[in-house]
């Protein structure tokens, strides 16, 4: 991760920006982290809703992409990049506090897509604000600068579902809620009243409408490739907890332990897939990452016990470090003329996957059960690898 002319750790810690992004993440993570597990719980003991239908709770997050694209128009048209970063945060805030409240099975999927949706935007402008700040200070550690500030997210998703399992079993899953709520507001303590100006640059030509909407089908369809690979993760989050809890009979303790240990090995393969995107090329190593989630997926559907869950998410990690490091500065490389709208499309794509994962879920747990629903995100990501392929021998040409 070091180098001594270009440490990307060296940079952060002397950026007051960096530093205050990086615990701004951490604080998040842990607060989205600790909830996100439990959300499925939370449906079916709360709100006494049908497993199926909780299942189609991340359907909520086809709202995100829309708001992702909104959100980053309205920042590329803004001067200060960090004023739609707190709106979101505040948003957020609220969002959770009232899913806290909800009384009625309709009421989390109606704040899902209204308020939840936007608050994702929240992380994106936060990365869109990184880039400007290594375009106005270029370094040869970009992806390796961007992966440490990345790291904080990723460390508080370590914390979070061991954080979370024991605080909803002791306080309940309404105050978990709560706490989330707390935590996605707070996010917006670090950076105090620091501004990050939008960059422009001055030997650009301002690109019209047209060539903006032509310039964007390659975001989109990197964007459309990933979420192919990430469709397994809203499963394992939605039905891996109720599978060790019912089927396999575990602990919360242990239950958050899985849950915890893909992070955990993604947060030490971040600098690692930085580096080899440096030495390789970006889109290859996301293809190595696609071809590790591939095998998680496998480990999944043929699990039946939890030895075979910690090898998933070990395998999983690998992806997850791929798209943590790389892709959202592949997406702002491949639209650099609207660094916050690119960030905000690419993050949408993780909601968005989730809410592909989520309508596998609710239908394909009825089919065919708990692990074997793990198949079809395996067939997935499978596309997805063909597609990561063509898309480097397209970018090497």
């Amino acid at each position: 991760m070091l180098d001594r002319s270009e440490s990307a750790l060296g940079i952060v810690l002397r950026s007051r920006f960096y530093r205050s992004a990086f615990l701004s993440l951490l604080i998040a993570g842990v607060g989205l982290s600790a909830a996100t597990p439990q959300l499925t719980l939370f449906l079916v003991r709360e709100l006494h809703t049908p497993l199926p239908v909780a299942g189609l709770y991340y359907v909520t997050n086809l709202a995100a992409p829309v708001a992702g694209f909104l959100v980053g128009r309205w920042s590329d048209r803004t001067r200060d990049r960090l004023l739609w970063f707190r709106i979101c945060s505040v948003v957020g805030a609220l969002g959770w506090a009232a899913m806290a409240s909800a009384t009625a099975v309709w009421m989390p999927f109606v704040i899902s897509a209204l308020a939840l949706s936007v608050a994702g935007g929240s992380m994106a402008q936060l990365f869109a604000a990184c880039r400007d700040e290594l375009s106005r200070h270029p370094t040869r550690a970009e992806n390796r600068v961007v992966a440490t500030v990345r790291m904080a997210f990723t460390t508080g998703w370590i914390l979070g579902p061991v954080f979370g399992s024991w605080f909803g079993g002791v306080f309940g899953l309404r105050t978990l809620l709560m706490a989330t709520a707390v935590c996605v507001f707070a996010q917006v303590i670090p950076l105090g009243r620091q501004r990050v100006e939008r960059y422009d640059d001055p030997g650009a030509d301002a690109p019209s409408e047209r060539r903006r909407i032509d310039h964007m089908m390659p975001l989109l369809a990197f964007t459309a490739v990933c979420v192919l690979a990430m469709t397994g993760d809203t499963i394992k989050f939605g039905y891996l907890p109720i599978y060790m809890a019912e089927q396999l009979h575990v602990s919360d303790s242990v239950r958050g332990a899985v849950i915890g240990i893909q992070p955990l090995l993604e947060l030490l393969l971040l600098p690692v897939v930085a580096r080899l995107a440096d030495r390789y090329g970006a889109i290859r190593a996301m293809t190595a990452g696609a071809v590790l989630g591939l095998a998680g997926n496998l480990a999944y559907a043929l699990s039946t016990s939890v030895v075979g869950l910690f090898v998933g998410q070990a395998l999983t990690a690998g992806l997850w470090a791929c798209v943590g490091a790389l892709g959202v500065s592949i997406a702002q490389r491949l639209y650099p003329e609207g660094v916050g709208t690119a960030s905000g499309i690419f993050l949408s794509a993780i909601p968005l996957g989730s809410a592909i994962g989520g309508t596998i879920g609710g239908v394909g747990v009825a089919a065919i059960g708990l692990p074997h629903v793990f198949f079809i995100p395996a067939c997935l990501t499978a596309l997805a690898i063909v597609a990561f392929i063509a898309l480097g021998n397209r970018e090497e040409s």
